[in-house]
């Protein structure tokens, strides 16, 4: 379950104009959509601290997959990885298809919520988007899981205790 999670960014813009950029975290064996924060701008820090808060309650995964953007191959990134012993699978510039989960996931994303709404402000993006991931995770059917949600999926698998040997940190 926690072997390959696959992180990403998509972006949308508020009603005035201005971006927001959303950093995604998905467990690729479930599903799962584990993490969206949509902010204005995202540093190095804040996708550690997003990692390390998902990892705390899930434990930590063996890789991480994702493209060569610099978020990810920030030094702070790799070195805290490396700390963290997990390995890092970078896709190949211009392959999105290598990461195939993460982009089928932010397809979904854009249909179902983002192109449905107009956000007045970061916090609203924040709530209607959470609220959006929670059903994602908990309705949403699979054709892959038999129909299943990705929590129904993850519930009929067991499911590893965290590793807190060497529990994750926040990044300040």
């Amino acid at each position: 379950m926690n072997e390959v999670w696959s992180w990403d960014f998509v972006h949308t813009r508020t009603e005035n104009g201005v971006q927001l950029k959303m950093l995604t975290l998905i467990g690729e064996y479930t599903r799962q959509c584990l993490a969206i924060r949509p902010e204005r701008s995202l540093r190095s820090g804040d996708i550690l601290n997003t990692l390390s808060e998902v990892m705390g309650e899930r434990g930590v995964p063996q890789f991480i997959r994702s493209d060569n953007g610099p978020e990810f191959i920030a030094k702070e990134v790799q070195s805290w990885l490396e700390e963290m012993g997990i390995g890092t699978i970078y896709i190949d510039p211009g392959s999105p298809w290598r990461n195939a989960h993460v982009e089928s996931f932010h397809n979904r994303l854009r249909d179902e919520c983002l192109n449905q709404e107009e956000f007045l402000s970061v916090l609203e993006a924040q709530v209607v988007i959470e609220e959006w991931r929670l059903f994602y995770n908990r309705i949403h059917p699979h054709s892959k899981w038999c129909f299943q949600s990705p929590d129904q999926f993850a519930k009929s698998n067991p499911r590893p205790e965290p590793n807190i040997q060497s529990g994750p940190e926040m990044v300040t």
